[in-house]
């Protein structure tokens, strides 16, 4: 049985010296690493708001019990222990403690998360998210939304788990961002856009699943029925999953707003869900994204020109005057091979998508017959067996990446190109000169819908001016740095 210590503390001092201690001792039994992460535990919230109010403070807290003999000499131990504390504790301040342990070190060492998910952590979140107060611990809540959603990008949740999330919890998270709609930089957005994006992937490969793996009940997309009943409550979600893709430079986050934007472009109900603006914005990055991918990232590229047939083809898109035609059609010229030198010869899968998108009825010329688009539009020929669709739901569910990748950019190779050949100020000056600035949208558009496309190009609120939305800001904006748990392994690294 452990002992339990009062602590008096007189200055911020004695709580490292005191808490050095704890984290010092010599363990060599079970009981003993149990009783140290108790006395670790109940000292560290018992004295969290006097001593570990800023965010570099409870981080070097955090390193304290890292660095120690306790968890260096058994870490299995102490991660297992930890997990079974996030089963069973139910007060916010040492909730806290532990969320942010198993934050940190899941993202240095992956099993972690896969022991989360073995021991029933996933439905234990949900739980715990639902019935937390946000406005009463901001932090723990961010915490836990970031928590799940670690753990749910690197593995398989299972469809029993999955069952758990029901029309409340998502239409939950769904309010929340409806209630922070006047600031996109809220650090509330982001976490709460990610839970709902990677649940709507776990659905996504949920329904792939062989007969055999498959649940006796299907699971529904509660994300995507959500958005075909109630889609115009819930807008803003929408503009900023576009924004999310527009400044997003993590290939795995790009996937998951590709999935999700397949999903709602290819169901019948959610056709019409964005703003015609946001739609034209969406189109402009997508154009932007595929003529900046390397040629080497071919399941990403895939990826967006699976997304961008039914985009063009079942969205407001599809109505006159038809945004962006030309650049549309030229960008495809590109991908299909026959329009730039520079790249290399297009795989047998993007010759066939691009096929696919190039014969949106909109896109041709009318006195083109459909079997000659490929060969006028794109200088390209293909065999009848490869221009029939074989794009499916399976397809866009398996693509994956680790998370953290960052997608290069092929505009950053040519410009390092340039600086390594010889220096020269005029080659820098010049290059510096083709750069596009523009103010991030920070507003979503006005209230009022547009679902038809107007005769001019619209214009979006930007900062309080008023720009077109042809020019996307460039792919390599970073988002504002989260508050909670993203800053703490960066801090906790420094100490």
């Amino acid at each position: 049985m452990m002992e339990e210590f009062e602590y008096t503390l007189e200055n911020e001092q004695q709580f490292w010296d005191e808490l050095e201690d704890i984290v010092s001792a010599n363990c060599p039994s079970h009981q003993l690493i149990d009783n140290a992460l108790r006395n670790y535990l109940h000292f560290t919230t018992k004295f969290k708001d006097e001593y570990l109010a800023s965010e570099d403070e409870f981080a070097h807290c955090l390193q304290k019990l890292f660095q120690s003999p306790v968890f260096r000499e058994n870490k299995e131990y102490v991660r297992t222990q930890i997990v079974y504390s996030l089963l069973q504790e139910d007060e916010p301040p040492a909730l806290n403690v532990i969320a942010s342990f198993l934050l940190f070190d899941g993202r240095q060492n992956e099993p972690t998360f896969e022991m989360m998910n073995h021991e029933g952590c996933f439905p234990r979140l949900v739980e715990l998210i639902k019935k937390g107060n946000r406005d009463d611990d901001a932090r723990l809540h961010r915490l836990l939304l970031e928590l799940l959603y670690e753990m749910s990008r690197v593995q398989k949740i299972s469809s029993e788990d999955l069952a758990v999330v029901d029309d409340d919890f998502c239409e939950y998270l769904l309010r929340i961002i409806e209630e922070l709609s006047d600031d996109v930089d809220d650090p509330y957005h982001y976490p709460v856009i990610r839970v709902l994006l990677v649940l709507n992937e776990q659905w996504m490969v949920a329904s792939t699943r062989s007969p055999i793996e498959a649940p006796a009940v299907p699971l529904t997309n509660r994300v995507i029925k959500l958005l075909s009943l109630h889609g115009s409550s819930y807008m803003t979600f929408g503009e900023n999953i576009i924004i999310l893709l527009n400044r997003e430079t993590e290939t795995s986050l790009q996937l998951l707003i590709l999935k999700l934007l397949y999903l709602l472009f290819t169901t019948r109900a959610t056709y019409e869900y964005f703003y015609t603006n946001d739609l034209h914005v969406l189109l402009d990055v997508i154009i932007r994204n595929l003529l900046d991918l390397p040629n080497e990232l071919v399941s990403l590229r895939h990826t967006y020109l699976r997304v961008l047939y039914p985009l063009l083809a079942h969205t407001q898109l599809n109505e006159p005057p038809h945004y962006k035609r030309d650049e549309i059609t030229k960008v495809l010229s590109i991908l299909g091979g026959s329009a730039n030198t520079h790249w290399e010869p297009a795989d047998e899968t993007t010759v066939r998508l691009v096929e696919r998108v190039a014969k949106v009825p909109w896109l041709r010329d009318e006195d083109v017959s459909e079997g000659e688009v490929a060969r006028k539009l794109l200088g390209i020929s293909l065999h009848p067996v490869h221009t029939a669709s074989m794009v499916s739901v399976v397809d866009v569910a398996a693509v994956s990446e680790k998370p953290g990748v960052q997608t290069p950019s092929r505009k950053t190779e040519f410009e390092e190109e340039i600086h390594n050949f010889d220096g020269a100020a005029a080659d820098r000056k010049e290059n510096r000169e083709l750069e596009v600035h523009l103010p991030v949208k920070k507003k979503p558009p006005p209230p009022t819908r547009r679902r038809h496309a107007p005769p001019a190009p619209p214009v979006l609120q930007v900062n309080g001016g008023r720009i077109p939305p042809k020019a996307p800001p460039r792919r390599r904006t970073r988002l504002k740095p989260m508050a909670s748990a993203g800053d703490l392994e960066s801090k906790a690294r420094e100490t």
